[in-house]
């Protein structure tokens, strides 16, 4: 009967007579001093009915908006991950822009969609949009390539140095650090480059040497290297033919006590590699030597 008593006093259910009752309980003193310090500790901040809101609304949206099988959600992303992937190793076949890259000791052709066409020397890059090729015929370059341009609309090539701009001809770029060049084979050539413009009709070549301007003429009809596999240089810094063997061998070459400003001229070829590197020191009474278990060669003074 008391449990009882106090059950319906903590509800407020009590009727007069149970409350008559419940007064004279002896417990009745401190039930009441009890209650009255709890209501100290009302916490007025939370509002019931808000919160009742809220939870009813979070409750109904759950029940209109069923959830996904959750054995399902691994598989989606499995499959949204591989759509990703097809995505990014496709662009360049579906894309508006086509990428053709070259690794060291590596060439390529490339058919534009004018059937003009790229070969690609070792370590080098092309990039051009395909969509609107008919209207704009522009090739972005790093690194060095034989063009062989069908006749249409102006056919550009931009590269870091410069731009080389031509109707339809065949001509070489070979765009390096501290070094740009541009021989003509046939037709005409126009290059342009920090506000100069330099016709080159064909048997011509320009360079752009560490800023410094040199003109000369070529008897050859390609460029070695796109037919014969030879890289060949005139009048070239050294620092140039080491780096260009390095692309060619997939190589590092390392000098001690060599000027590699002075002028080389001549001609290695990119099939033999020890015949190349005796093509490239002989003619300066070099040593070289491999580093012992390394892709590294040294080359000294004899």
């Amino acid at each position: 009967m008391k449990e009882l008593l106090i059950h319906k006093w903590l509800d407020g259910e009590l009727n007069d007579d149970e409350l008559k009752a419940f007064k004279k309980l002896p417990e009745y003193a401190s039930y009441t001093k009890l209650s009255e310090t709890a209501k100290l500790f009302k916490d007025t901040s939370y509002n019931v009915d808000l919160e009742y809101e809220k939870l009813n609304s979070i409750l109904k949206n759950r029940k209109e908006t069923k959830k996904p099988i959750q054995w399902i959600r691994p598989l989606l992303q499995i499959a949204a991950i591989f759509i990703i992937g097809l995505a990014v190793y496709y662009s360049p076949l579906y894309g508006d822009t086509a990428t053709v890259k070259t690794l060291a000791s590596n060439s390529t052709e490339v058919a534009l969609p004018d059937n003009s066409t790229v070969k690609l020397n070792a370590a080098s890059s092309i990039k051009y949009h395909k969509r609107n090729w008919k209207n704009n015929r522009e090739v972005n370059l790093v690194g060095e390539a034989y063009f062989k341009v069908e006749k249409g609309s102006q056919f550009d090539v931009v590269t870091w140095s410069g731009k080389v701009s031509v109707l339809g001809t065949q001509f070489n770029v070979k765009q390096r650090v501290n070094y740009f060049e541009v021989t003509c084979y046939e037709g005409l050539v126009s290059v342009s480059f920090k506000g100069k413009e330099i016709k080159l009709p064909a048997g011509k070549t320009v360079k752009l040497i560490d800023g410094q301007l040199f003109e000369e003429q070529t008897k050859d009809t390609v460029p070695s290297w796109a037919k014969k596999n030879i890289s060949s240089f005139k009048s070239v810094p050294y620092a140039q033919v080491i780096h260009e063997f390095e692309r060619q061998y997939n190589t590092k070459i390392e000098v001690k006590n060599i000027d590699t400003t002075q002028l080389f001229t001549g001609s290695f070829t990119n099939k033999d590699k020890e015949l190349a590197l005796k093509s490239i020191t002989l003619p300066l009474q070099l040593k070289y030597y491999t580093k012992n278990n390394t892709n590294v060669i040294v080359l000294t003074k004899e």
